[in-house]
């Protein structure tokens, strides 16, 4: 109970918790044969995109274009990512409420030159930010970082889920005033991952990858939540199981609410 409720206040002071060696031997496998056939396959196929726009990430990788047996592969892919372990210590943390909203997979850059950058996940949304800052504390949207290869990955300024930005941070991530969004900021803290550890944070926090310290990068990212209508609107139907296939999911739950909030509507 006392690691529950310290993982709790971690992330409610910090904006995201480690969860070392949460997943053990056979998850991390089930995971990596599920995700590598269906990233190497994008990855060959879309060399010229990948170049031509410096991608640093894979999404969807769920949808049914990326399997091509009777959907066997596709339900055993669910299952890989709602292992036992993982669905059970996200409810323990953030309640039964969560909702599966996408995948990404996260690479090095093929331009060695290129940077990481600073961000909040919805500022690319075309909301005012006056309507950012007042829901920012009614959002919970999370990446469940899984790593594939160890990594330094992910750098986070700590509590900025909480609060935004201060005057340098918004010139920084915004690019105003002569500033870059690849400037380093103050307070940022580097995580650190092995193969079986699992990092959760808010999506909405400044965050932003990092490359420089792996030679090679394949970090899944699971994006769950509460439902939201600043976020919910952007869940793609395509990206869930069939109701047929749902029956063959061992912990079907966040898919089931992801169901129910694009029926609801919210």
């Amino acid at each position: 109970m006392s690691d529950l409720i310290g993982r709790r206040d971690h992330f409610e002071q910090h904006g995201y918790v480690v969860l070392p060696s949460l997943l053990n031997t056979k998850n991390s496998s089930a995971i990596a044969s599920a995700v590598n056939p269906v990233f190497d396959g994008w990855f060959t196929a879309n060399q010229a995109d990948i170049k031509q726009y410096d991608m640093v990430n894979m999404h969807a990788l769920t949808l049914q274009q990326y399997f091509f047996d009777d959907g066997r592969t596709r339900v055993d892919f669910f299952n890989a990512i709602t292992a036992d372990v993982l669905v059970k210590t996200l409810t323990d943390i953030f309640g039964t409420g969560l909702y599966f909203h996408n995948t990404q997979l996260f690479f090095n850059p093929l331009d060695q030159h290129k940077l990481p950058y600073w961000h909040r996940d919805m500022q690319y949304d075309s909301i005012d930010e006056s309507v950012f800052i007042a829901e920012q504390k009614n959002m919970l949207s999370l990446h469940v970082r899984i790593p594939l290869v160890t990594e330094k990955g992910v750098e986070l300024v700590p509590g900025s889920h909480k609060r935004w930005d201060s005057p340098n941070e918004r010139e920084v991530r915004l690019e105003q005033n002569g500033h870059h969004n690849t400037e380093p900021l103050s307070g940022a803290e580097l995580i650190s991952l092995d193969v079986g550890d699992v990092l959760v944070f808010d999506a909405q926090m400044l965050h932003r990858g990092n490359y420089a310290f792996n030679e090679t990068r394949r970090a899944l990212d699971l994006c769950v939540g509460n439902p939201h209508p600043l976020t919910a609107t952007h869940l793609d139907p395509k990206v869930l199981p069939t109701s047929e296939k749902l029956k063959q999911i061992n912990n079907p739950e966040w898919f089931l609410n992801a169901s129910d909030v694009i029926n609801n509507d919210p």
